[in-house]
C-alpha cells in the first residue's frame, strides 16, 4: 500500500511539474496599423510573424506556450485605456499620446516604460496641415480667425499649437481649434466645413495624395522633433525581460526588410491599411519623409519632454512623469547586441535611408540628393530614381509616348529637404533651367528671385523640364 501511494504521490509531482513546465504567456500587442510609421513595431512584425521568430525558447521558456494576441487601432487613447486595464502589454504611439499613456498608468498605480523609437523625425517632419484643395489660403497667417481641426492631444496637435504660436497667432483669439478624427476630417475638407485640419503621419501626405487637401505646412517649418515608438508594461517587462528584448529584435528585422525593399513592404503596407502603397514609399523609402530609427537620440528625449510638459500645461495630467523616469532603453540596447549592431553608433546617426542608384534617364550615379526625383510607373516593381526632377519630367514623356503611365512622382524640397509629392509641390527654375521644388509657394518665390528664375506649378514644371532635357 505504502508503495502505491508513492507511486501516486511521484505521478501528481510530475504531473504538476508538467502543469508548470507547459505555462502560456500571454503577448498582447496594441499597433496603429494605419499610423504607418509604426509598421515596424505592429504591421509588419504581425504580417511576416517575425515576432515568433525571436521569441526565447530556452531556459525558462523551454516549454512555455506563447498566446500572441493583436489588436489594431487608429490612435493612442483607447490603446492607452486597455494597456491600463492590463488587456494589452505592448503598445505603439507617437510622443504626445505615449506621454499621456505614461501619465495615465502612475494614476492607476501602474508604469509603463517608453522602450524604443520606431520611426521619427529629428525636425519634426510627418505632421502637417493641410487645407481643402481648392481654398486660396497658402500659410498659416492666413488662418487667423478661421477653424482648424485636429486630433485631440496628438503629436499633431503639440505640432500646431508650436506652429500658430512661432506665426505670432493667439490659440484662444486669433483661432478656433477643433477636435477632429481623420476620418471625420477628412468629409470636413470635401466638404468645406473646416479652414484647415492638422494631422499625423500619414494623413497631411494622404488627404493631398488623395486629391481633396492641400499641404501648406509640415512639421519641418517648426525644428520640433516627432516621433513614434514601442511601449510595454513594466511589471511585465521586469517578468519576461527576454521577450521584450525579442520584440525588438523583431522590429529590428523588420527595419531590415524594408529598408532593403521598401517597394514590397509599401504594397503590403497598402494590402492591410488601404493607405495607398504611394504614401507608404513616400515615408518609408529612400530619403523619405521621416526617418526609421530605434535609437533614442537626444531630440527624441527632448521630445518626450516637451509632450510631457505641454500636455501638463493643458492640464491632460497633473502626474510627476519625466521623460529620464518613463525611458529606458536598456532593452533596445540589448536587443542591438543580439543582432549584431552598434548601438551607440547608431545614435550618431542622422542619415536618412540614403538613395544608392543611378539616373534613370542618363545611367549616370546619383551623387547629390538635393535635387533627387523618384517615379513609381503602373507596372514596374521598382521606384525609378532621377538626379533632377528636369530628368525625371523628361523620361515621364517618354514613357507616356510607350503608353506607360505613372503611379506617383516624387521631389526634394530644396530648403526643408524632406520628400514631397511632386504634384503638391511648387518648383523655382533658375536661369539655366534647373528645378527646384519646394512645399511652399513663398519658399520658391524666395528662390526664384535670388537666382533670377521664375515661379512654376507642377504641370509648367513638367512642360518645361522635359522640353529641356529633350532639346540637350
Amino acid at each position: 500500500m505504502n508503495l502505491v501511494n508513492t507511486l501516486k504521490g511521484l505521478a501528481l509531482a510530475l504531473t504538476l511539474a508538467g502543469g508548470a513546465q507547459a505555462e502560456t504567456i500571454r503577448i498582447a500587442i496594441g499597433t496603429q496599423d494605419t499610423t504607418i510609421n509604426c509598421a515596424t513595431g505592429g504591421l509588419l512584425l504581425r504580417e511576416l510573424k517575425l515576432l515568433e521568430k525571436y521569441l526565447p525558447r530556452d531556459g525558462k521558456y523551454k516549454d512555455v506556450s506563447y498566446d500572441i494576441e493583436w489588436k489594431n487601432f487608429t490612435s493612442g487613447a483607447p490603446l492607452t485605456n486597455e494597456m491600463v486595464a492590463d488587456k494589452l502589454d505592448f503598445g505603439a504611439m507617437a510622443d504626445f499620446p505615449g506621454s499621456l499613456n505614461g501619465a495615465a498608468h502612475l494614476k492607476a498605480g501602474k508604469k509603463s516604460l517608453f522602450l524604443s523609437v520606431l520611426s521619427g523625425s529629428t525636425i519634426g517632419s510627418g505632421n502637417g496641415i493641410v487645407v481643402p484643395k481648392d481654398s486660396p489660403v497658402q500659410s498659416l497667417a492666413e488662418l487667423k480667425g478661421k477653424q482648424i481641426s485636429v486630433p485631440f492631444a496628438s503629436t499633431a496637435h503639440g505640432m500646431l499649437l508650436r506652429a500658430l504660436k512661432n506665426e505670432g497667432l493667439d490659440l484662444e483669439r486669433d483661432v478656433t481649434i477643433l477636435t477632429q478624427a481623420p476620418e471625420v476630417a477628412g468629409s470636413a475638407l470635401q466638404a468645406n466645413k473646416i479652414a484647415a485640419h492638422a494631422n499625423f503621419v500619414p494623413f497631411a501626405d494622404l488627404f493631398p495624395y488623395k486629391g481633396f487637401a492641400r499641404k501648406i505646412f509640415d512639421g519641418a517649418q517648426t525644428k520640433a522633433p516627432t516621433f513614434h515608438g514601442t511601449l510595454v508594461n513594466a511589471e511585465y517587462a521586469k517578468k519576461y525581460p527576454e521577450i521584450v528584448v525579442a520584440f525588438l529584435r523583431a522590429a529590428i528585422e523588420a527595419d531590415r526588410l524594408i529598408a532593403a525593399e521598401p517597394e514590397i513592404y509599401s504594397e503590403l503596407i497598402a494590402k492591410v491599411t488601404g493607405i495607398e502603397a504611394e504614401v507608404a514609399y513616400l515615408f518609408h523609402g529612400p530619403l523619405g519623409l521621416q526617418t526609421r530609427d530605434l535609437s533614442w537620440k537626444p531630440e527624441y528625449r527632448q521630445a518626450l519632454a516637451t509632450s510631457i510638459d505641454t500636455l501638463r500645461l493643458l492640464r491632460r495630467h497633473d502626474s510627476d512623469l519625466t521623460a529620464d523616469s518613463f525611458i529606458d532603453d536598456s532593452f533596445v540596447r540589448a536587443a542591438f547586441r543580439q543582432a549584431g549592431l552598434d548601438y551607440d553608433r547608431q545614435l550618431k546617426n542622422y542619415d536618412k535611408l540614403p538613395l544608392k542608384a543611378k539616373d534613370a534617364l542618363t545611367g549616370k550615379p546619383i551623387t547629390d540628393p538635393a535635387r533627387v526625383a523618384q517615379v513609381w510607373v503602373q507596372g514596374e516593381a521598382k521606384v525609378r530614381h532621377y538626379a533632377s526632377p528636369e530628368n525625371a519630367f523628361a523620361d515621364i514623356r517618354k514613357l507616356e509616348t510607350a503608353g506607360k503611365k505613372t503611379r506617383v512622382v516624387y521631389a526634394q524640397d530644396r530648403q526643408l529637404g524632406i520628400k514631397l509629392l511632386a504634384h503638391q509641390a511648387w518648383f523655382a527654375a533658375d536661369t539655366k533651367g534647373q528645378l527646384s521644388a519646394f512645399l511652399l509657394k513663398d519658399a520658391a518665390t524666395a528662390w526664384a528671385r535670388e537666382h533670377q528664375g521664375k515661379v512654376l506649378d507642377y504641370a509648367a514644371a513638367r512642360a518645361q523640364g522635359g522640353t529641356q532635357v529633350a532639346a540637350r
